[in-house]
């Protein structure tokens, strides 16, 4: 079958995606990227075949959201950004207190803000391409609307590969609860675009045929009534050679500390104080490793001897040689380390992140603390415990288990074949 996979250029998201592109190459089946121009070289770089489809649209620079904001205010979601209203933290609030007024000014604010900078400049294009290609199965990134859309107009089926919790699919459980025939403002936005392309709008634009979901069963957060398919996370993380220093075992406990690759290439600054951090783990036993960029180092006042700094090292070669890891919550990250079975200190900042880590501690996989409240002396305890106390090893060996458990990509891909078929509308 031929299989279209398109995202808004979030180069994190697009990795997540890619092994599960090449389990359909590898099983015989056509697979094409479809990304907006500038996002190309990062598709054929990871060996598969881009299509350029619209115009390039940068999402950080047009809606700014945090680079400017205090350390204490840098959220993504909901009332933890002050005025930035958004519908996907339903996830974490009680039902009881969420109201279809707060959840559509939310739709409102995250279509206008959000939504339609990444998907209005590929629409057009995609659709095109779709039509003219005749995909099977269109794959798309859980924001990337616009694949839905080329997926109907062209009549084949489509899924949304998670980015990690579905707060997408919750939030819109939750409105359409609370909707009693009022106005949608996702499904007018998404309607829109059936009219011009002439098919009938469904909820399929909002998610898909069915979803395909890459966290372990400890830590998925699911809406309730629509089709789960899991599958494995399988770390990529672009081109990577393995530093000399890491083949060798380390003499004392090795900890990692990694806050991601979207703060590092957005420029947005650490939600963490980073001098603070490595300050208040100097005096510990350890070798720490941190990921810091050149240019976010260049800002340290001084390097702890105890602490080992670099840009950049492929996490599967550096996790297997870590007693803890200490992350930002990110799933990749995150289900990486929980894959081979080490403890975690998880200092959550964004979107999914808070909950996944309160998933990640009541696993017994870790422990977790907001990084806006995380100080140096309460992430230097939290790692000696991670040390000292063989109950998150245990954790982290039931999470590394139930990870590994997960059908794999390649796995999976009979699977997306039935389901392509039942829900081909050509």
């Amino acid at each position: 079958m031929r299989v279209l996979i398109t995202t808004y250029p979030e180069r994190t998201h697009f990795l997540l995606m890619v092994p599960l592109a090449w389990a359909l190459r590898t099983a015989g089946h056509e697979v094409r990227v479809a990304v907006q121009p500038k996002f190309a070289d990062v598709v054929t770089q990871a060996g598969l075949t881009a299509v350029p489809v619209g115009g390039d649209r940068d999402l950080w620079q047009v809606i700014g959201r945090v680079r400017n904001l205090p350390r204490q205010d840098r959220s993504f979601s909901g009332d933890r950004e002050p005025g930035y209203p958004s519908p996907y933290d339903a996830f974490e609030r009680d039902p009881a207190d969420l109201t279809w007024e707060d959840l559509r000014d939310g739709y409102e604010r995250q279509i206008s803000g959000w939504h339609k900078v990444s998907n209005v400049p590929m629409v057009a294009g995609l659709v095109d391409f779709a039509r003219r290609w005749k995909p099977d199965l269109v794959i798309w990134e859980p924001t990337t609307f616009a694949g839905a859309v080329a997926a109907r107009a062209c009549g084949a089926a489509h899924a949304r590969l998670l980015i990690g919790a579905d707060v997408y699919g919750i939030a819109r459980e939750h409105f359409l609860r609370l909707k009693d025939g009022r106005a949608d403002p996702l499904a007018e936005w998404l309607g829109s675009y059936a009219r011009k392309y002439g098919f009938t709008p469904g909820e399929d634009l909002v998610t898909g045929d069915f979803t395909l979901d890459v966290l372990p069963a400890p830590l998925r957060v699911q809406a309730r009534d629509l089709t789960y398919v899991p599958v494995r996370y399988t770390q990529y993380g672009g081109p990577a050679s393995v530093p000399a220093w890491l083949r060798t075992p380390p003499e004392r406990p090795r900890v990692a500390l990694t806050m991601g690759l979207t703060i590092t290439e957005h420029d947005v600054g650490y939600p963490v104080d980073m001098q603070g951090l490595l300050d208040s783990l100097a005096d510990l036993d350890i070798e720490l490793v941190a990921t810091i960029p050149d240019a976010e180092r260049e800002k340290l006042e001084r390097v702890p001897a105890n602490a080992r700094l670099v840009p950049y090292v492929p996490l599967p070669d550096l996790v297997p040689t870590c007693s803890a890891v200490i992350h930002h919550g990110g799933v990749g990250t995150m289900v990486t380390t929980a894959q081979f079975g080490v403890p975690q200190l998880s200092l959550p900042w964004d979107v999914d992140q808070p909950a996944l880590s309160t998933l990640l501690a009541a696993a017994g996989a870790g422990l977790t603390m907001h990084s806006t409240t995380a100080t140096g002396p309460a992430v230097r305890d939290a790692v000696r415990r991670l040390l000292t106390e063989p109950s998150f090893a245990e954790g982290a060996a039931r999470l590394r288990a139930e990870a590994l458990s997960v059908p794999a990509p390649n796995q999976v891909v009979p699977r997306l074949e039935e389901l392509a078929a039942r829900h081909g509308r050509g």
